[in-house]
């Protein structure tokens, strides 16, 4: 399966990158991790790239990591349908005292907007 990953930074989506570096450990996928520039997060996108590459080589897993400018949810849909991805993974998720889910922008964007599954980690 083709997966992208997109990665901004967050807790949620660093959480994502380990899952997802998992799962291609196990299924053997074709993984491309974009990063992107995500205002809910704070560390610099290069940091973000550098932690991404670190987990990667970890994991044994060679995957393209490219840096994503402009908006990340709409870039993601964009590369997702542009490049013949079959899935999009994003980390955006948090539970509420009331056990609601809220989710960022970002996530909220691409779930609504992607023709192709999306796997949002929490």
């Amino acid at each position: 399966m083709k997966v992208l990953l997109g990665v901004g930074g967050t807790e949620d989506s660093i959480r994502a990158l380990e899952q997802t570096v998992d799962r291609v450990r196990e299924a053997g996928d074709e993984l491309t991790v974009a990063v992107l520039d995500n205002p809910e997060s704070d560390p610099a996108p290069e940091d973000v790239a550098q932690e991404v590459r670190e987990t990667l080589d970890a994991a044994a897993i060679d995957a393209e990591v490219r840096r994503v400018e402009g908006d990340p949810g709409s870039r993601l849909v964009e590369i997702a349908e542009h490049e013949g991805f079959e899935q999009i993974v994003i980390g955006g998720g948090q539970t509420s005292p009331m056990g609601k889910i809220k989710i960022g922008q970002v996530a909220e964007f691409v779930l609504l907007n992607s023709h192709v599954t999306v796997t949002l980690v929490r």
